[in-house]
């Protein structure tokens, strides 16, 4: 068991009620948002080469935040690889707001009617922290998500995003932001220790700052621009992020490995 982990539920227990009512608040007071519409889509260049991508996760790959796919996470993250290696993207969009990854593994995957994919990108980790699942049990549930994605797509290389940055998140308490926000970080340094020595699992283990990104972009560090509602992206959120996933997976060797097979 990690030593933060612990030390953090010792001091989060007699947290608990006050999360409990400000989270009944909070989710009160929060306006409730539709998932994009349109989970697929094809970018087509001149190129004669065609990256295929199955997204799947929680809220903020269904595109909560904004209308259509297209302006999401999935369809930022195929316009950086379409412009920046000049090739045609066919993408697919499976997930739902409220999962967890063992509602992911049980509910989504058996749904996904592709029989082959260059590569799968996953955003997880919000729900089962605010859930306040433990590292232990988030770990099981993504190692039967891995495997079960293996049986169905043995040579897929699968990519999982940074964890959602709740510590961000305008409209959270500080309480809130310290519990969950520690929890979720947690599940980052776990899933990293995972999947860090195996050939075909990846995970952007950044932490996402507001800062960061207003520094790296010049964008002004305002939340409003950031978040649709406090807690989901913004069209401007979901373009970055999509942009910065691209390019952490556009490093790594197999993804060279794959630019040049289909030369």
């Amino acid at each position: 068991m990690s030593w933060r982990y612990l030390f953090g539920s010792i001091i989060s227990v007699p947290l608990l009620p006050i999360l409990f009512f400000q989270g009944k608040r909070i989710i009160k007071e929060t306006p409730r948002l539709a998932e994009a519409i349109q989970p697929q889509g094809f970018i087509q260049t001149t190129s004669n080469k065609t990256l295929k991508i199955i997204s799947i996760g929680e809220s903020t790959i269904a595109g909560v935040g904004v209308d259509i796919h297209e302006n999401g996470f999935t369809g930022a993250l195929a316009k950086e690889f379409s412009t920046k290696k000049n090739i045609s993207v066919l993408w697919k969009v499976y997930a739902k707001s409220g999962y967890t990854a063992k509602q992911i593994n049980k509910r989504l995957v058996p749904k996904i009617e592709e029989s082959n994919a260059d590569m799968i990108v996953i955003g997880l980790g919000g729900n089962d922290a605010f859930k306040l699942n433990s590292p232990t049990l988030f770990m099981i549930n993504v190692s039967a998500l891995i495997k079960n994605l293996h049986k169905k797509f043995p040579r897929t290389p699968i990519y999982f995003t940074n964890m959602p940055p709740i510590k961000e998140f305008p409209a959270f308490t500080s309480v809130i932001k310290f519990v969950v926000g520690n929890l979720v970080e947690i599940f980052g340094a776990k899933l990293y220790k995972k999947v860090r020595k195996r050939k075909r699992v990846f995970y952007n283990r950044e932490i996402i700052t507001l800062a960061k990104w207003s520094k790296k972009y010049n964008i002004e560090n305002d939340p409003a621009i950031y978040f649709s509602d406090g807690v989901h992206p913004s069209k401007v959120s979901y373009d970055l992020w999509g942009k910065e996933m691209a390019q952490f997976i556009m490093k790594k060797r197999n993804f060279r490995k794959w630019m040049k097979a289909t030369l």
